[in-house]
């Protein structure tokens, strides 16, 4: 009858994953991609797609793709706008009677989830090479009974038995081993495409309750895009002369440059924004959009999330002291902006060490598993004594697995090249408490060879941990442009004495406070080296354009405060490199600012 699978049905992507030994591991679709784009779109000739291919041609063919869940959730169709662009959504019109028109053919909500489940379905029977037809399924936890039941006839369509219905929350839960752990009261932190929303979960005798759910089901991804789309608009317009009107296709292009800058500047403080010469009447057109700029515009979206967390404490009758855990779930949970939100409300670093788009589909797995009998307890009672992670820049420790996470265990993170054309990378696997790696134990290294060479920062190395139930350790580094892999197992990584782990312990917490000062000695200089650098590309580049009075004056400002600082590093004065550092990159920002508003300002448009 093949395997139960879990099933995220997403708002912005769906994603689906099975157990296989023990673990839940996600199912790469057939265009290889882990997520499925939640977008379906129909062609005049009847056919249909779904996934990539709909939200590729999405520009081409906007008034017949219907994309972004959740945008209507509980709404009549009457209480909607009138669809002059197919703007919808799945989960948020679940148990409703909004309609979405195409082609004068009316579609409802559960259609077009039973289409983007189909498509999961069978890229799943393609990958496992078995029939499926049973399916844990995730949804809100402030799904009504409606809803639920829409979600099945959904499957139903799509020829799967819904086995169970998870809560979203609950299911990333145990995809974090949370039901074996001492934590009590979870806090479940959820901002996808369309909506947000914070849980508060009591976890006793395996069994998690939800205490209380606040959200805003118009909140979400989406409304970034769009904020950052109209601020596009105005930049083209004031950089180019260039008016972008409101054509559905030209919406959608900006909706898409919107996303992918907004996802760029999730790990650079920069995004260039290049328009295609169709709509820049034959010019490639660009904008250079920072981190800062993205994060002011949409400060108002981001300081919505902050009642609505505490509105949910309340309701549960707690204080941020009385949380144990914190979950990041969803894509837009990446923004720097939200991350630290989270942390400024809760008191708590969050758990991320799952993907947040992939998290919710790994613990519908799990429950898939435990339903199928392949998990006989859910309740995993071993934990890890130490941290364990890898050694950085600078000779830091970065940790991948925090000391008591419960095993088996999968985590990982994403790092990138210290060099500019770097092609390999040593992996120093490091067990223990301290943050410099010389004064934790190793474990093992070995080097990943093959790496694409390209300038500091921009590769993407993902570095994964996985201990199975034995403590047995296997360490995994993939370059995700080549997919070039290397794997080594550490055989004892789980067994240190019980004395060695107390004194590891007991001195981590000695050494706490000089330890932490030594970090961020070492941060501060990486920081003041990668201001140099961005010093030395941002004029260099400056230098080949027309200069105004005020750019020169800012070109010698930057150059003066970028000796200060080498003369910092020099002498090896933390103070002095922070001070020098922070006086620099104020320089810098001045001269964009003075590059932006000059008359030729897009002659010094950098590439990203």
């Amino acid at each position: 009858m093949g395997p139960n699978i879990g099933i995220d049905l997403g708002t912005t992507n769906s994603v689906a994953a099975y157990m296989k030994d023990g673990y839940p591991m996600v199912i790469p679709n057939l265009e290889g991609d882990a997520l499925t784009p939640s977008v379906v779109a129909f062609a005049r000739d009847d056919r249909r797609w779904v996934g990539r291919v709909a939200k590729a041609q999405a520009v081409a063919n906007p008034l017949r793709t219907v994309f972004s869940a959740k945008r209507h959730m509980g709404r009549a169709y009457s209480q909607g706008p009138a669809l002059q662009t197919v703007v919808s959504s799945i989960k948020r019109q679940m148990g409703s009677d909004y309609l979405v028109k195409v082609d004068g053919r009316a579609y409802t909500a559960v259609e077009i989830s039973a289409m983007i489940l189909e498509k999961v379905k069978g890229d799943a029977e393609t990958y496992l090479r078995e029939s499926i037809h049973r399916a844990v399924i995730t949804v809100p936890a402030y799904f009504s009974d409606s809803q639920r039941r829409a979600t099945r006839d959904a499957a139903s369509l799509a020829g799967l038995e819904v086995v169970r219905l998870v809560n979203e929350p609950t299911a990333a839960a145990l995809a974090y081993g949370l039901d074996a752990e001492k934590a009590h009261t979870i806090l479940v932190w959820d901002l996808g495409g369309g909506t947000f929303d914070v849980s508060i979960l009591e976890l006793g005798d395996s069994v998690f309750e939800v205490k209380a759910v606040n959200g805003d089901t118009q909140l979400g991804g989406d409304d970034y895009d769009q904020c950052l789309a109209e601020f596009l608009v105005q930049r083209f317009r004031e950089q180019w002369q260039i008016d972008l009107g409101d054509d559905p296709a030209v919406q959608r292009l900006l909706r898409q440059l919107a996303e992918d800058a907004k996802i760029t500047l999730s790990t650079d403080l920069e995004a260039r924004i290049v328009l295609p010469p169709l709509f820049g009447r034959g010019n490639r057109c660009a904008v250079t959009i920072s981190r800062d700029t993205f994060e002011q515009i949409t400060a108002h979206i981001t300081e919505k999330m902050a009642a609505i967390a505490q509105r949910a404490m309340s309701d549960a009758g707690i204080d941020a002291v009385d949380l144990d855990r914190v979950i990041l779930v969803g894509g837009m949970t990446r923004v720097p902006a939200v991350r630290k939100l989270a942390r400024e409300i809760t008191g708590l670093e969050p758990y991320v060490h799952i993907d947040p788009d992939q998290v919710v589909a790994m613990g519908a797995a799990i429950q898939a598993g435990v339903l199928a009998g392949q998990i006989r307890k859910v309740t995993l009672v071993d934990v890890t004594p130490l941290s364990l992670g890898i050694e950085t820049q600078g000779g830091l420790s970065s940790r991948i697995i925090q000391r008591n996470s419960p095993i088996p265990t999968t985590q990982s993170r994403l790092f990138t090249n210290a060099r500019d054309n770097q092609t390999s990378m040593e992996v120093h696997v490091l067990q223990g408490e301290r943050e410099l790696a010389a004064d934790n134990v190793t474990l093992g290294r070995f080097e990943l060879a093959g790496i694409t060479p390209q300038s500091r920062g921009e590769a993407k190395v993902e570095v994964a941990f996985d201990i199975d139930a034995n403590g047995m350790i296997h360490v995994s580094a993939t370059d995700l442009q080549t997919d070039a892999h290397q794997r080594i197992r550490v055989e004892t990584a789980g067994e240190p004495s019980r004395e060695a782990i107390d004194h590891l312990l007991v001195e981590s917490r000695r050494q706490m406070t000089s330890d932490r000062r030594k970090r961020e000695e070492i941060e501060a200089a990486i920081r003041a080296e990668n201001l140099l650098r961005a010093t030395e590309q941002l004029v260099g580049q400056t230098s080949q354009g027309a200069s105004t009075d005020a750019i020169l004056l800012a070109v010698q400002a930057a150059e003066a405060g970028a000796s200060a600082v080498r003369e910092a590093l020099a002498a090896g004065e933390a103070s002095r490199i922070v001070a020098t550092g922070q006086a620099l990159e104020a320089c810098l920002k001045k001269l964009n600012a003075e590059i932006k508003t000059a008359p030729c300002a897009g002659a010094y448009v950098r590439a990203a």
